[in-house]
């Protein structure tokens, strides 16, 4: 199964995603009429970026808006938000559109660019690798869409608080369900995509399996059910920064958590904390460009200049996510420390993606609605 190892060990030249390929993710991008002719404006002097904050948005700003504003002279305004796709939705309903640049996970992605309220791309249009690879074969399979760019590739994984299991560590995601042998409270997200999942690891289903499972009765009901032997020992959070947060507070000993939110605070912030990197969720996120963006051309250029080999690199000086482009493998070391080695903390590195779950949009397309339903009934107690 194809793997992005853009920045792992012995793979470093590796092309394909290793664990489940992005079903009809298409790489072949058709430019838009309206841009075809469009020449780039030096008048633009700004363009909004809408992102998810916290350290994330950190090594946006230091590896592509500061570069940019050199480079072009186009102020780069951060927007943070919980999860951008939501804000994006409300602005195409409300026909006001006040964001450029939005950095979605490819599933909606997808989803919104199918609506027709997505700019397209041509893959001929964006800057070719550093060593002159063409853009469409240099960017990770599943990290182009008709109407977005990937840039990182990035895991929701678990956290601990070592100072809690001194005696024993948890290593697995049964251990996350093991409350009897590991006690404390858990933390999970608000979200079907990102614990159904999980329980099934728990239970025994292979990676592999995990969406053939899903598919059916017996396999949701299943999910719920190992769901049901944690769920009074569960605090849930909705936000990226809320699980750090109740781990510092000791709210809760173990929690799922975006991958390189847990190494900021492991290594940025010095925190005592362990990543347990059995069963990850890997996700592909991708900048998009919605029609009537306030200023489209200045928009069209920070995509072109973000996604390119060395901003790419550079951003992983900041966060453990990995570059959605091949050529910028080469180009990644060290942490702004000077002294850590990113590659053991990337959801990339080869020994993190053997129990690897990899988002899978098509299948979430067809089945979110009912099974969120179901997640939320599930929630209420009925």
């Amino acid at each position: 199964m194809p793997v992005p190892c853009p920045l792992g060990g012995q793979e470093h030249g590796a092309k394909t995603l290793h664990q489940r390929e992005f079903r009809n993710v298409k790489t072949t991008l058709v430019l838009s009429t309206a841009l075809a002719g469009m020449a780039f404006a030096a008048t633009a002097q700004e363009v909004n970026v809408v992102s998810w904050g916290g350290a994330y948005e950190v090594s946006q700003v230091e590896a592509y808006n500061k570069p940019f504003t050199a480079a072009t002279g186009i102020k780069a305004n951060m927007i943070a938000a919980d999860d951008p796709a939501t804000p994006l939705k409300a602005q195409v309903e409300a026909n006001n559109i006040t964001g450029d640049v939005f950095d979605l996970a490819m599933a909606d992605a997808i989803r919104l660019c199918d609506e027709g309220a997505l700019m397209e791309f041509d893959p001929a249009d964006l800057p070719a690798g550093a060593d002159g690879t063409p853009a469409a074969e240099d960017f990770v399979d599943g990290s182009l869409g008709d109407c977005a760019v990937g840039n990182i590739v990035w895991g929701t994984v678990i956290g601990y608080d070592k100072t809690k299991f001194e005696a024993e560590a948890p290593t697995t995601v049964a251990d996350f369900f093991d409350t009897e042998k590991f006690p404390g409270k858990r933390g999970l997200p608000k979200s079907p995509k990102r614990t159904l999942y999980l329980a099934l690891i728990a239970d025994g289903v292979a990676a592999d399996d995990i969406y053939d499972t899903l598919a059916t009765p017996e396999g949701v009901d299943r999910a719920f059910a190992k769901l049901d032997t944690i769920k009074n020992d569960v605090i849930w959070w909705e936000a990226g920064a809320q699980p750090m947060q109740l781990l510092a507070d000791g709210e809760v000993v173990m929690t799922t958590v975006y991958n390189g939110r847990i190494f900021d605070a492991m290594v940025g912030e010095g925190k005592p904390f362990d990543v347990i990197w059995d069963g990850q969720y890997l996700e592909i996120n991708a900048f998009v460009v919605p029609k009537d963006a306030p200023n489209p051309e200045a928009a069209v250029e920070y995509v072109k200049f973000a996604t390119g080999t060395q901003p790419l690199a550079d951003q992983a000086k900041y966060i453990a996510y990995g570059p959605a482009r091949q050529s910028s493998a080469p180009l990644v070391g060290m942490y702004q420390d000077g002294t850590t080695e990113m590659a053991p903390h990337m959801p990339t590195e080869p020994e993190h993606l053997t129990t690897a779950v990899v988002d899978d949009p098509e299948f979430w397309a067809d089945h979110d609605a009912e099974l969120s339903e179901r997640f939320n009934s599930w929630l209420a107690g009925s």
